[in-house]
């Protein structure tokens, strides 16, 4: 499973989970006195998951991967000048650097790394690596998806051997919490053999991955001894078994084969709450609509509307994720900083989704679905709705991978894709959300085709207005992208979803879930 679906699909999940400034980074559960947690971890103990996801056809490189596994283990094995915590507060903390930036001036900054910082090859870090990093991601010539993150970089220099100039190219508000998605790679290990790095990164962070799991199904890591952050591991080594079928999944826990696993089947949830612990975390990560709009009958946007008022979103949460959800009435949930309810909600209006057909005379759509196990509860129903508003469906199902190999680049072969997103695992902002999926061309031109159309346009302009806003006058330009993609929804989420984790409470020390697609083992102890 990818990020958002193809170049980044449904998504995957965290790691990092204190912010700067805590007394005490490795947080264990609240209430344990401190003789009672130190007779339980085992300093020599292994953590065990099992992982829904699927190895991504990319590899590890944080440069271009985007799948949901490989992106959840370089968490725990790369690090960021800064991270953000993968709890709900989302705040963002210095990682590889020794402190936040520090603005010299509206569009100057300045970074120290962290003393005694080396790579897993024993390599010191220098501010050589950090420029090699960022100028890799900012290289039009490879690619990176990460590059639409950070279009306010103008130029990353060393000033000394420690200590790396941050040149924006117009003053932007979050810095700190956006360097986080370039991740600091030794320029040696890369530059000499690029492949082999893809299939084993060399980080900084506390766990040094010793297998890649292609081929034994089980990522392998170890704890890096060398390593001098505030999260070190509390483990001496972490097995995550790929378990894509949700029955071998959910039997691994209570059975005591594995100690934690994500994405637990929503009709599960009651029986293994029986023998572990179970919480659903209300997050971002949405199942979206995506319409052809340079084609008919999906660039008339009165058809995207109708297929949108059809869906009874409601009734979709309530019978395929006994109410693991919350209907969408904004871009992003109604728990985020920047949401307000936009001027278009959706949502189970017959009556205006006939209306709007009635104008249209559209009869018949192809809607394409992936097949995670979650979303395949819901397309049936979707289809059914749509089926309901006198629309004839014809049905598919693939894999995500296959889903955007079949549409990327072919405008005319699709109307309607339904698949899972999350880009919150890079960042929790609104414009970084936003820009995930309206501005690069892997999605406003190969994918929604609506690249250059006037809306696009306009949303393009609002997000390059807020980035060089603060306080509530962004949040009103934000809110004006909010409405003009409820408007127009080239692409809109139909519901944010609750992310399901279950968890052996008994051998796991520190243990949170997220609201994340995935599992985070930072400050995670083993008792076994």
């Amino acid at each position: 499973m990818t990020l958002t679906g193809g170049v980044g699909a449904a998504a995957f999940t965290a790691s990092l989970a204190a912010c700067a400034g805590e007394e005490n980074p490795n947080n264990r559960s609240e209430g344990a006195g401190e003789a009672e947690t130190a007779a339980a971890v085992n300093e020599n103990g292994t953590i065990v998951a099992g992982i829904s996801y699927e190895l991504g056809t990319n590899g590890y490189d944080p440069m271009t991967t985007s799948a949901a596994l490989t992106v959840a283990a370089n968490w725990h094995t790369l690090e960021g000048l800064t991270e953000i915590s993968p709890a709900a507060e989302r705040e963002v903390y210095p990682a590889l650097a020794a402190e936040l930036p520090t603005a010299l001036d509206d569009t100057t900054y300045e970074v120290t790394l962290r003393e005694g910082a080396v790579f897993h090859d024993g390599t010191p870090v220098t501010a050589d690596d950090v420029v090699f990093s960022f100028e890799r991601v900012l290289d039009p010539a490879n690619k990176s998806l990460y590059a639409g993150f950070i279009p306010f970089v103008q130029a990353v220099t060393a000033k000394d051997d420690t200590t790396v100039t941050v040149k924006l190219a117009y003053p932007f508000s979050l810095v700190a919490e956006r360097l986080a998605v370039v991740k600091i790679v030794p320029r040696a290990a890369v530059t000499a053999d690029p492949k082999a790095f893809d299939a084993l990164p060399v980080g900084t962070g506390p766990y040094r991955m010793t297998d890649n799991g292609a081929a034994s199904k089980t990522i392998a890591f170890e704890r890096f001894e060398a390593y001098t952050g505030s999260r070190p591991a509390l483990a001496a080594a972490m097995q995550w078994r790929i378990l894509p079928d949700e029955s071998t999944r959910t039997n691994a826990l209570t059975s005591g084969a594995v100690q934690a696993i994500d994405s637990v089947p929503y009709l599960s949830i009651a029986s293994i709450e029986r023998e572990a612990t179970v919480e659903s975390v209300q997050g971002f990560g949405l199942l979206f609509a995506m319409f052809n709009c340079g084609s008919a009958p999906f660039a008339d946007v009165r058809n995207r509307q109708a297929v949108l008022h059809a869906i009874d979103v409601e009734g979709v949460i309530a019978t395929a994720l006994l109410g693991n959800a919350t209907p969408a009435t904004c871009f992003v949930p109604e728990d985020h900083p920047a949401y307000r309810q936009a001027s278009v909600v959706y949502g189970g209006d017959g009556n205006e989704a006939a209306r709007l057909l009635g104008e249209t005379g559209l009869k018949s759509v192809r809607l394409l679905c992936t097949d995670h196990d979650w979303v395949a509860k819901c397309t049936p129903i979707i289809k059914q709705n749509l089926e309901a508003a006198g629309l004839a469906v014809e049905f598919t199902q693939k894999k995500s991978a296959d889903v955007y190999n079949t549409i990327d680049g072919k405008p005319d072969d699709y109307d309607i894709v339904i698949a899972p997103g999350d880009p919150s695992v890079f960042g929790y902002d609104a414009d970084l959300l936003m820009r995930w999926w309206y501005t690069p061309d892997t999605w406003t031109d190969l994918r929604m085709h609506w690249k250059g159309q006037p809306a696009q346009q306009q949303v393009q302009q609002l997000l390059d207005e807020a980035a060089q806003q603060s306080g509530e006058q962004q949040l009103a330009t934000w809110g004006q992208a909010f409405d003009l993609l409820s408007e127009e929804v080239p692409l809109y989420p139909l519901f944010h979803r609750k992310t399901p984790t279950a968890w052996n409470a008994d051998t796991l020390d520190g243990f949170e879930p997220i609201p994340l697609t995935g599992l985070s083992f930072l400050d995670v102890a083993s008792t076994n």
